[in-house]
């Protein structure tokens, strides 16, 4: 079984990572890069939509789903990833691309955005608020909504040993805590790539240094670019019901930082991608076209 149905699915050495990825249609780029604690089935529902107007390449990130896993920290900053998706590209003869990425995968896309802007020609943004001002403006209900933020980060093995007790258990919490969704809600297939995953203790890891990362190395290197601004058109979109549409104002984080801006609120809460693909893939259509 593919991974996305109607895509076939590839493995490539990027310099110091191996990346699996997912591939299909026939059109302008698109990447779709996933968040946390998902792998590119995130896009199953989506991606063939997308694909009957667009070539569509959905990578897991470095550390997570069928990607290389590295030990050092600092390999998964979002500097890191980005240079992954600009090499994966390079690898499949593209030079420019739309992109889209949801959760991590948007913070991915924010800095590959600043590092490589001539490689992006639009992105958006799906239920995320720029790293740096989540971190330097922490809300309370935030800090209780989202406190893997720094359980994740905490050094190893903590984290990692709790987790493995019964990592469904605690992936599952995950799922369903950031506003308003039950299992149910989830595409079982996607569900159960997602469980083959972080049932992997070298995920767990990769997953965790990944949030290690954000608090030792992105919130620096976004302080670093704190005025720049994103120079191709971006689309935000976020879940209604989401942590971060109770705790901000989505758009307005993001409008300080953009030269071209649109926004949209979709019904659902954080992973309005997996439990409302519909409303999801029709507002990428619209935005891509």
């Amino acid at each position: 079984m593919t991974t996305i149905p109607g895509f076939t699915d590839h493995r490539v050495t990027l310099e110091d990572v191996e990346i699996a990825y997912s591939v299909g249609g026939d059109g302008p780029p698109v990447l779709l890069l996933h968040g946390y604690p998902q792998t590119r089935s995130l896009w199953r529902q989506i991606a063939p939509a997308l694909a009957r107007s667009h070539t569509v390449i959905c990578p897991d990130l470095r550390g997570y789903g069928q990607s290389s896993k590295p030990k050092d920290v600092a390999a998964y900053s979002f500097r890191a990833m980005a240079r992954d998706q600009t090499a994966l590209l390079r690898h499949l003869g593209i030079s420019s691309a739309a992109v889209i990425g949801h959760d991590r995968g948007a913070r991915v896309t924010h800095r590959l955005a600043l590092d490589a802007p001539e490689v992006v020609s639009r992105l958006a943004l799906l239920d995320i608020i720029p790293t740096h001002t989540l971190l330097a403006d922490l809300r309370r209900e935030v800090a209780v909504a989202y406190y893997h933020w720094f359980f994740l980060a905490q050094p190893e093995p903590a984290p990692e040993t709790m987790i493995l007790a019964d990592p469904d258990r605690y992936y599952h919490s995950c799922l369903l805590g950031w506003g308003g969704a039950t299992l149910d809600d989830f595409d079982p297939e996607q569900l159960e790539a997602y469980r083959t995953a972080w049932r992997d203790p070298e995920t767990t890891r990769g997953m965790c240094n990944d949030y290690r990362a954000a608090i030792r190395h992105d919130f620096d290197d976004d302080a670093a670019d704190l005025d720049a601004r994103i120079a191709c058109p971006v689309h935000i979109l976020f879940g209604a019901d989401g942590t971060m549409a109770r705790a901000y104002d989505v758009p307005a984080t993001w409008a300080p930082k953009c030269t071209e801006m649109t926004a949209q609120a979709i019904p659902g809460g954080h992973f309005f991608p997996d439990t409302n693909p519909g409303d999801t893939r029709d507002a990428l259509r619209r935005f891509l076209t």
